[in-house]
């Protein structure tokens, strides 16, 4: 009888093994599926946050205009917007280290959705049909992003990372994207190709290392916060300085833009050169598609598709600003021999303005200064 009962007794414990396996496994799925979650909120509370700063900025330009009194940077409004901005890119920021960067860079056509729709609401603006369409198809592409991107976070480490720098894909697709960057640099600076196919990639190829370093630094952040210190490992400093020189010049490069071209061209362009090179480098470096299903990777892509037709629809041929003001020609006054040059050229560096610049690339609107 003893020896019957014995495997009886041993049973219950040796089948409780794998329910208790299945059930720790379920515990640490489940924070990486809220994880995955709260960057998503994080990332559409910060676009639109984004929206609504450059929404209020542009009103502070446009009152500060009527009044023609002070310049634009004494009033409060606007240093109330430049704070708003200032969180929302802090929110987009921090949702990398939460949810996949091949879905966060997406969704920053929720920045533009909300800025159409602020504009109309708020400054007045006249809705267009192409608006109406734009919008609706922006926003199925989102809702397809959100549904079919990959549901799965890791945990950004300081070991993790290491291991994807010195992966022999990652280092191939560093070594293509240097050569076609020298390849374009010349194009632009030497041959004086001012094509604005050639500036944008250019600023697509800097942003992929600007996703790739700004997910790690701020994964490496949000894992020190848990209790795990990654700061003190090399590793974040070069992501660290890799994301700081990216951004300097990818702003350099996107402010050149603006000079040379209308900002309806520049921003659909610069949305969807920007997320594909988010996405490849994602899937690149950090496989973020790895062990996704056919299907949810075709309907990712067609979620891209209909973003990308609804930020053009959205950001192309919006109406001019119309100038009150009568200007005569230098050249038409009388008694001038020849005409000065009032206006700076483009290739000076005291030509425009970076922060006007940078708030038309990303809400998709004329500079109001």
């Amino acid at each position: 009888m003893a020896n019957s009962s014995g495997p009886h007794a041993t049973t219950p414990l040796i089948s409780a093994q794998p329910q208790q396996e299945a059930l720790r496994e379920e515990m640490m799925e489940n924070p990486l599926q809220q994880n995955y979650l709260l960057g998503i909120i994080i990332s559409i509370c910060g676009n639109v946050l984004i929206s609504i700063s450059l929404n209020i900025q542009k009103y502070a330009h446009v009152r500060q205009a009527q009044r023609g009194s002070k310049p634009y940077y004494t009033s409060v409004m606007w240093w109330c917007g430049v704070l708003l901005m200032g969180v929302g890119e802090l929110g987009n920021f921090a949702a990398y280290g939460f949810a996949p960067a091949s879905l966060i860079a997406p969704l920053g056509c929720v920045s533009v959705i909300a800025s159409a729709i602020i504009s109309v609401v708020f400054l007045k603006e006249m809705i267009r049909a192409s608006d109406v369409v734009g919008g609706s198809l922006a926003i199925s592409g989102t809702y397809l992003l959100v549904t079919f991107a990959p549901h799965t976070s890791t945990h950004i480490t300081a070991h993790l990372v290491q291991y994807y720098a010195i992966s022999w894909h990652f280092l191939l697709y560093l070594f293509v994207e240097v050569v076609l960057f020298c390849i374009l640099l010349y194009l632009y600076k030497r041959r004086n190709v001012k094509h604005i196919v050639i500036v944008m990639l250019l600023v697509a190829l800097l942003a992929s290392l600007t996703v790739i370093s700004v997910k790690a630094v701020s994964g490496m952040i949000t894992e020190s916060i848990k209790g795990q210190l990654q700061l003190i490992y090399p590793i974040f400093y070069v992501m660290l300085v890799v994301m700081v020189a990216s951004c300097a010049f990818q702003i350099k490069f996107l402010n050149q833009a603006m000079k040379m071209f209308d900002a309806t061209e520049v921003v659909p362009i610069n949305f969807v050169f920007f997320t594909a090179s988010a996405i490849v480098a994602g899937i690149i470096f950090y496989q973020e598609f790895e062990g996704l299903a056919l299907l949810n990777i075709f309907m990712f892509l067609f979620g891209c598709l209909l973003s990308f037709i609804g930020v053009f629809l959205i950001a192309r041929n919006k109406p001019k600003i119309k100038q009150d003001r009568n200007f005569i020609a230098m050249d038409r006054i009388p008694g001038r021999s020849r005409t000065d040059k009032v206006q700076p050229e483009a290739k000076t560096q005291t030509y425009g303005s970076l922060a006007a610049k940078f708030m038309c690339n990303r809400a998709g609107q004329t500079d109001d200064s």
